[in-house]
């Protein structure tokens, strides 16, 4: 089974990636992997039921579009944000190339409307806060889709690669290994049949990760350790964080921590939306949130990540592990659940109540949370890290710090 080009997975990377090469050469013969289910068939159970049954392979980590399907369907529309592209290609062609996929987007059925444009003073007065309290505003124009439009919107995305451009994708075909001869990918296997090509793309996201590890060491290709997130996902009152959610949808703000200069940012903001779980070679319980877009769907919670950025030195090589490693010690601790704790429990070092979160005024929405305490869990660093940057964000967005706010 001869092929042009093979891409190894059907994420966002490998989703342009053979819709450009297709669209610029249509005698292209193109093959993409992927180890889920097309977009149709990604259903979780979960969300009706509030249990989850074990998919193999999980239909959020996994399947066409792979999580950006079932999240909340934002653009970010800067290249300040989301990655180190502009160190890559430039901080001008970042610019055209987000200009350029926004549009497409907006072709494949994506609200119009940008937010974090309409009300300069608004902003103004935020970025003010902001700096009074060491924080830094990045002003990030967002164009939010939705969980359920997102969904349509991809639908009509693989439609277009498979109808329209004539791309042949397998799914529920996971890459096993890659086939190298003369010191060049020339194919790959996958489910014991060998498919080869003149170019092999791989595109693999978190879920793949791993396996994409072991091929570079398989192959004596030289790695580099990047940056690796740690941090919680905080929920609370979309009163709170009102002004923000009305400016900016999401307020991406960073903080360089008094105690340890650790850098923290705010990521992924929900106003309206809900707190979920997704798990990660069937096994690992790692948070998430989304949020939809019809207003009958909303919640009375937003909720956002707070991460802090470490980089490793030598001798350290395993940033993923490290990261699984902890995710696993509050799997253990759970029954491979998401736990959830108090603000004010998490300040004065106890272990959060199913009596005590009951009589919140802010209610979880991931409705299997377990009630317990983070400090078995993280590393004092990161702990001490989030409270710092908990406590600057309390001066932008009032009531943040509260004892009733969910970790």
């Amino acid at each position: 089974m001869k092929y042009d080009v093979i891409i190894v997975g059907a994420g966002p990377g490998g989703i342009f990636a053979a819709m450009e090469l297709a669209k610029k050469n249509k005698e292209l013969k193109i093959l993409m992997l992927e180890k889920g289910n097309s977009i149709e068939k990604r259903i979780c159970p979960k969300r009706q039921t509030n249990v989850c049954i074990g998919c193999k392979p999980c239909n959020i980590t996994t399947g066409f579009a792979v999580a950006g399907a079932y999240s909340d369907g934002k653009l970010s529309l800067s290249p300040d944000v989301g990655g180190e592209l502009p160190e890559y290609i430039g901080y001008n062609t970042t610019v055209d190339l987000i200009k350029y996929v926004d549009d497409l987007y907006i072709e494949f059925g994506a609200d119009k409307r940008v937010h974090g444009l309409d009300d300069p003073d608004k902003i103004r007065d935020i970025r003010t806060k902001a700096i009074q309290s060491n924080l830094k505003l990045i002003e990030c124009p967002v164009r939010h889709m939705g969980t359920e439009v997102g969904y349509t919107i991809y639908q009509r995305i693989q439609n277009y690669l498979i109808n329209d451009l004539g791309i042949d994708i397998k799914f529920r075909t996971p890459v096993q290994s890659l086939v190298v001869e003369d010191n060049s990918v020339v194919g790959v296997v996958a489910k014991g049949e060998t498919y080869r090509a003149d170019k092999v793309l791989v595109a693999v996201g978190r879920d793949g990760s791993e396996w994409f590890t072991s091929m570079c060491e398989e192959y004596k290709v030289e790695t580099k350790v990047g940056k690796i997130d740690i941090g919680v996902r905080l929920e609370t009152r979309n009163e709170v964080m009102q002004e923000i959610n009305e400016a900016l949808y999401e307020g991406k703000l960073v903080y360089y921590t008094p105690t340890f200069d650790d850098s923290v940012r705010t990521f992924c903001s929900n106003p309206g939306g809900v707190v979920s779980t997704e798990y990660y070679d069937n096994q690992l319980a790692v948070v998430n949130g989304h949020s939809y877009k019809s207003d009958n769907l909303k919640t009375h919670n937003t909720n956002f990540a707070l991460l802090v950025s470490k980089s490793f030195t030598e001798p350290f090589k395993e940033a993923v592990a490290y990261g699984k490693h902890i995710a696993g010690l509050g799997n253990m601790l759970t029954g491979n659940k998401i736990m959830v704790q108090r603000y004010g429990d998490f300040l004065r070092g106890r272990r959060t109540t199913e009596e005590r979160l009951m009589r919140n005024n802010i209610r979880p929405t991931l409705i299997d949370a377990v009630p317990g305490d983070l400090c078995l869990v993280l590393p004092y660093r990161i702990m001490k890290d989030i409270d710092e940057m908990i406590q600057a964000l309390d001066h932008v967005s009032p009531g943040l710090a509260s004892d009733e706010t969910l970790l």
